[in-house]
């Protein structure tokens, strides 16, 4: 065995990628869970029932930790307070419990915490990375993900929906915008690296974005492109005016604030889906990361899969699953 992990958000759709990936590693990992699930756990795998609010299964969960990896949070709240509550008073929390153990802390934030400013979600993650910072001190590692997707994700389940189903596909950004993406067992292996490489670096706290198979990231038309091969279909895909995604969004935030019932989409996501570059520069990636085939600082230890092989492993999953 490698040593012990602390792990935060282990039930959750990234989490539950996470975990299997650091015990094939040979690390043995406890993991915390307001419910913990039903059945044996896997060897190596041990549950601390609780939540970020609770100080003394926090302290539990990081004692004896060589290594804590906080990735629970919300992408889904009623307002910026109900984030800001979970991403950054839990990130507090957590480092706070990290540094208490001596444990090193890898702190999964959020390319979104690039740009603070376009919605709650990413305000409270950039919220997040200072308060883990604030209580950790700065030997912080911060991973910033782009947009994570694959089998099992409900917040880009709508994109396959539309590609499996709609005639007309519509880009919600100019053409020359980029998103970088990354598949969810992908970033489970880049947080892996994280805990394992970043250790055997000495890596002395940063933040670091993940970029997946393209940090350069695609445009929409790509994206639509890769989704409707996955269904082989085809479909039209013709811009969509910028200020009818913003009227979308407020639309959404109405339908929030009358029904108390929190929404993916808003005018903070709608400001995040028309934001130009979500890419990922070679200097923002972390020191193991090969920037391109054998390029780069470091070699290319996660092998990360292109578009079209993740999005049809993805709809393939769906269908099978019956979410179609």
């Amino acid at each position: 065995m490698t040593g012990l992990v602390a792990l935060t958000g282990a039930t959750g759709f990234l989490g539950q990628r996470l975990t299997p990936v650091l015990l094939a590693r040979g690390w043995r990992v406890r993991a915390l869970a307001r419910r913990v699930p039903q059945g044996p756990p896997p060897p190596g795998l041990d549950w601390i029932q609780g939540d970020l609010a609770d100080a003394g299964a926090l302290a539990e969960l990081a004692r004896g930790a060589e290594a804590f990896v906080h990735l629970a949070g919300l992408i889904m709240a009623r307002d910026l307070g109900a984030f800001l509550a979970a991403n950054a008073q839990g990130a507090a929390a957590a480092a706070a419990a990290a540094r208490g153990a001596g444990a090193r802390l890898v702190h999964i934030s959020s390319l979104a915490a690039r740009e603070p400013h376009l919605s709650p979600y990413a305000a409270s993650k950039r919220a997040g990375e200072d308060a883990a910072r604030a209580a950790f001190g700065a030997g912080a590692v911060i991973l910033r993900p782009p947009a994570v997707y694959g089998p099992g994700d409900r917040a880009t389940l709508g994109l396959f929906q539309l590609a499996a189903r709609s005639p007309i596909l519509p880009c919600p950004a100019d053409p020359d915008a980029r998103l970088a993406l990354i598949h969810a067992d992908d970033a489970a292996a880049e947080i892996a690296e994280a805990v394992t490489a970043g250790g055997a670096l000495a890596l002395d706290g940063g933040v670091f974005a993940l970029g997946g198979a393209r940090p350069e990231g695609y445009g929409w038309s790509e994206i639509w492109s890769a989704a409707l091969n996955a269904f082989s279909r085809r479909a039209l895909v013709p811009p969509l005016p910028l200020s009818l995604i913003h009227a979308a969004g407020a639309l959404a935030d109405l339908g929030v604030a009358f029904t108390g019932r929190p929404s993916l989409f808003g005018r903070g996501k709608a400001r995040e889906l028309a934001h130009r570059d979500w890419s990922v520069a070679p200097e923002e990636m972390a020191p193991w990361q090969g920037r391109g085939q054998g390029q780069g600082p470091g070699r290319n230890r996660v092998a990360a899969r292109p578009l079209d092989q993740g999005f049809a492993e993805t709809a393939r999953w769906y269908a099978e699953q019956g979410w179609l």
